[in-house]
């Protein structure tokens, strides 16, 4: 059967992307869904809540109808399902720090193409991280912990750590993993391993979790530096694009040098499937690593796979985590 003649539409939107970007999170730098939800449900109120015109407010505000964010109900506005649950300051789901976590790159990424021809060799040592200050590392991990928190919740959903005495935590940043699992574990103690501008934020996270009797953090860079040798379970989230085959290679053999005899290790990462084909969101993270010349790409669930058995793991074991966008892949340690 005929689809028909193509069109442009798909590729015009691919195309103007960035404009509903900007839309997204000028709605959450004005805090507009927070407003929303305290009352201001009209245009009019909205413009004087956000204090800006009555015609740009028409205008945001039928920009974030298009967009889905908002919906209109009879005469008032309400925002969609998931806006209300992550994009109102009110709720402890709030993830808005989160939305601007990629905003510093926004520049970069309207001259992709000049950084595509850049043709000195990549670096190890990814910019993004490497040689930050506290003050870039705690701006760059509040937006990790706001949606860190969420996955850690997942991850203590997904894995039994009833039998688990210590977690390791390979660039941990916020320590959001190990905050969760220890909130859900009484006995379990945990070690977050970061840079060492990092651990001073994650400390800070800790510390307001009431956790720092339980969760220690360890200074270390994870591609030079030895592991603690304490852990029977080590995790290694969303670190998985920011670096090349052999780097990746090498920590998940030193996870496996460091484990306890019968030790878990987890991958947790944005992995294409088998052929690198997909999905969009591991790709485009493999991509965004050009903008830092960083060794760092988009890595398949086979490549991962292999990296763990090669690293001396067994039982091998993989399960999508977050739908189209990480996998987690374990193994165990053997007990010889």
């Amino acid at each position: 059967m005929s689809l028909g003649r193509p069109t442009t539409v798909r590729l015009q939107r691919i195309a103007r992307a960035y404009r509903e970007s900007g839309a997204l999170l000028a709605a959450v730098e004005l805090d507009l869904f927070s407003k929303i939800n305290q009352g201001a449900n009209t245009e009019e109120k909205l413009s004087a809540a956000l204090g800006i015109s009555s015609l740009n407010a028409e205008r945001i505000t039928v920009a974030c109808l298009g967009l889905g964010l908002i919906i209109r109900d009879e005469d008032k506005l309400k925002n969609a399902i998931d806006v209300e649950r992550f994009l109102t300051k009110e709720k402890s789901t709030y993830a808005g720090d989160w939305m601007f976590f990629t905003q510093p790159d926004w520049e970069k990424w309207g001259r992709l193409s000049d950084f595509l021809k850049n043709n000195e060799p990549a670096k190890l040592d990814n910019e993004t991280v490497k040689g930050i200050t506290i003050d870039e590392a705690r701006r760059y991990h509040r937006a990790t912990f706001s949606i860190g928190r969420g996955a850690g919740r997942l991850f203590v959903r997904s894995v039994d750590l009833s039998f688990h005495h210590r977690m390791l935590d390979i660039g941990g940043g916020s320590g959001a993993y190990c905050i969760e699992a220890c909130n859900a574990n009484p006995h379990l103690k945990a070690t977050v391993l970061d840079l060492p501008e990092v651990t001073l934020v994650a400390q800070e996270f800790i510390a307001e979790n009431n956790l720092s009797d339980r969760i220690i953090t360890h200074d270390a860079d994870f591609n030079k530096d030895p592991f603690p040798k304490d852990a029977d379970i080590a995790i290694m989230a969303s670190n998985l694009p920011m670096y090349g085959r052999q780097a990746i290679q090498a920590v998940i053999q030193k996870v496996y040098d460091a484990l306890l005899p019968n030790g878990e290790f987890h991958l947790i990462g944005e992995a294409l499937n088998e052929d690198r084909s997909g999905p969009t969101d591991p790709a485009i993270w493999g991509l965004a690593q050009t903008l830092h010349n960083s060794t760092g790409m988009a890595h398949s669930i086979t490549e991962c796979t292999d990296y763990i058995k090669n690293a001396g793991f067994q039982s091998i074991d993989i399960n999508e985590f977050v739908p189209g966008v990480l996998t987690r892949i374990s193994g165990v340690k053997s007990s010889n």
